[in-house]
């Protein structure tokens, strides 16, 4: 007998099949929720370490109250504790690094949240501390990783960071520093005086690729922890930086960095090895990969500051075309235009609609550094022609430095005649920039034995070689670009062949590392007091950043001098006598000091001018919440 489906059956095999899609996506449910759970429970498992630290933050807290005692001491330039009024009570709740922050928490339309995104103009190579070398890498760092002591933007003075409070021997021989308890890193762990014995012998390590940081710590006989919140420096000589690098030494996690003492050469090669006690982090702080069109940091949530950090995250975009950057800042899809051209901030200033976004700064601050050319002395073991003291005099004279900033930079960049800029008490003020002397820088190369021997207008040395060199520059920047052509004309007056070598920053990186080029023209960050000894002292040759192999003993021996000396005004004498012997030699023909110039974005709250330039990025700024455009 033949079967046939009744409506019985449709509805049966109807109902049948809606069961088992119930019982998949009910599966798929419970897959979920499982994965949800696993979440939940690594949340926890994190959390339980967040709360076990509150626990011991608010038993110290507790301990203070109950004995009276402030949250943070205010402290003097020397560390010394001062006294508190109560009228300031509520403000000396809160340590003197963050009250400027603070005070931006009492704003009307403070809030939290938000992104604050800036923009390189390279890839960074790498963001592992030590290893890294780049000005980028630093300030992405900064936003991770804190020292002992912070500079006051406005004072310029040390206030205490990670320590407390610090006092200095008579002799000047040793500083302890009183560190703080309460303070975690971004992983949860506890920061104590191990840490910052540990990074002092890790940076020690010879093995470790550190070599110009060493440099400066060397004159450091001891770093010791005296119980879990007191660690001493002992300097072997008076140095006038001491308290400068013991305070401002960023400090390594010892938990995280410490296997890597068994594994120096996977350390050395890292990439992405970034982990500290900051306001921000990486998501992963083993396993960042560079060569990416972005990066980005988030919020610490387990920042110990008396104040929270604003932002949910911090972000770069890697834009290495300066027209695409603009048009990106237009559109409002980066909060800062920094590092503009002139040619393009010239045509912006009076640009409305720009305007109308942001606040336009230009300002060179005491840390603003200078642009150069640096005359490579030995190339594959042999003087070149720039070891002649003559020859590098010469090329001085026969450059318009005047005429570079006029042109090229459009009248916002100064001259420069040595590392130290004109404000600071390390230059001396008699000493003028040199103006532009063909006759003069003939005369010298033809001393030198370089002059025209056959009148087609090229000089030629003794064996009738043409005087020919090879200049490395920075080629994505335009500016650079129209400076070194301006350069190739100048020199080519004098019957001199440059020849342009564009390249990108790894690769100028690695010139400068293995000392293969025979000129090149880079920029140097500046400090409030500068230490010459790195870059131009002769021990610096082999491992340091004395790139051009410059070597004159003499100024060593005042190098040498100026550094262990205390008294400032005969410190400073000293600086100006290294000054006249850099200026005599020509170890670099000193171009330009850097003038900052940009936009930011009006939409982040709080930016001013300080001492040290624009406070944008810092803990003191924020995005009101109507604003706000990212979000966790």
């Amino acid at each position: 007998m033949k079967k046939t489906f009744t409506t019985k059956d449709f509805i049966l095999f109807g109902l049948i099949i809606l069961l088992l899609v119930l019982l998949i996506l009910s599966m798929n449910q419970v897959d979920r929720q499982w994965q949800k759970l696993t979440s939940v429970e690594s949340m926890l498992a994190e959390q339980s370490k967040d709360v076990s630290a509150l626990r011991g933050s608010l038993s110290v807290i507790k301990q203070k109250i109950d004995s009276a005692q402030l949250v943070a001491q205010t402290t003097n330039n020397s560390g010394t504790p001062t006294n508190t009024s109560k009228a300031s009570t509520a403000k000396s709740n809160v340590p003197p690094v963050f009250q400027k922050a603070y005070e931006a928490t009492k704003m009307e339309d403070y809030a939290l949240g938000g992104w604050f995104v800036s923009s390189l103009s390279t890839t960074i190579k790498t963001l592992t501390p030590l290893v890294s070398t780049s000005a980028y890498a630093s300030e992405i760092q900064s936003y991770v990783m804190e020292s002992l002591l912070s500079l006051n933007s406005d004072t310029l003075q040390y206030e205490g960071k990670l320590a407390k409070s610090w006092q200095i021997s008579e002799d000047g021989l040793t500083i302890t520093f009183q560190l703080r308890d309460n303070v975690l890193f971004s992983d949860g762990e506890p920061f104590d005086s191990s840490d910052v014995v540990f990074t002092f012998n890790f940076i020690m390590n010879e093995k470790i690729k550190a070599p110009s940081l060493r440099a400066y710590y060397k004159q450091i006989d001891s770093v010791v922890a005296n119980g879990k919140y007191e660690v001493v420096f002992k300097y072997k000589e008076p140095y006038f930086k001491a308290l400068d690098f013991a305070g401002g030494m960023d400090i390594l996690a010892e938990h995280f960095y410490k296997p890597y003492l068994e594994k120096t050469e996977e350390f050395n090669q890292s990439k992405g090895l970034l982990i500290g006690t900051g306001p921000y982090r990486l998501a992963d702080p083993k396993n960042w990969k560079p060569d990416q069109d972005s990066l980005e940091l988030i919020r610490n949530n387990r920042y110990w500051g008396a104040v929270q950090p604003s932002f949910d995250r911090v972000a770069w975009r890697i834009i290495q075309n300066d027209s695409a950057r603009l048009t990106t800042f237009r559109n409002s899809d980066i909060d800062l235009y920094s590092d503009a051209q002139p040619i393009d901030f010239d045509k912006l200033k009076d640009d409305k609609q720009l305007n109308k976004i942001s606040d336009r700064f230009n300002y060179t601050s005491p840390t603003s550094g200078y642009g150069y050319i640096g005359w490579n002395q030995k190339l594959e073991g042999k003087d070149t022609r720039f070891a002649d003291k003559r020859v590098r005099q010469a090329m001085t004279w026969l450059i318009d430095k005047q005429k570079i900033i006029d042109t090229v930079f459009l009248g916002y960049r100064k001259p420069a005649v040595s590392p130290f800029g004109e404000g600071s008490p390390q230059h001396n003020p008699d000493v003028k920039p040199e103006k532009q002397d063909i006759a003069k820088g003939k005369a010298l190369l033809k001393e030198a034995g370089f002059e025209d021997r056959d009148g087609d207008g090229v000089i030629e040395d003794e064996n009738g070689k043409p005087f020919e060199f090879k200049l490395i520059y920075f080629g994505t920047n335009e500016t650079t670009k129209r400076m070194v052509l301006l350069l190739k004309d100048m020199y080519a007056r004098a019957g001199i062949k440059l020849i342009p070598i564009p390249s990108e920053w790894p690769v100028m990186l690695e010139a400068l590392d293995k000392k293969n080029f025979e000129a090149i023209t880079l920029g140097w960050g500046g400090t409030i007091e500068s230490d010459l000894y790195q870059i131009f002292h002769s021990d610096q040759i082999k491992e340091g950043d004395n790139r051009t192999s410059y070597k004159n003993p003499e100024l060593d021996k005042v190098i040498e001098q100026a550094r262990s000396m205390v008294d400032k005004e005969k410190r400073m004498k000293l600086w100006q006598q290294a000054e006249k012997i850099l200026i005599e030699d020509q170890p670099y023909t000193f171009l330009t000091r850097r003038m900052e110039l940009g936009f930011a974005n009006k939409r982040v709250k709080n930016q001013r001018m300080t001492k040290l330039g624009l406070n944008t990025g810092s803990l003191e700024n924020y995005i009101p919440k109507a604003l706000q455009k990212h979000s966790n």
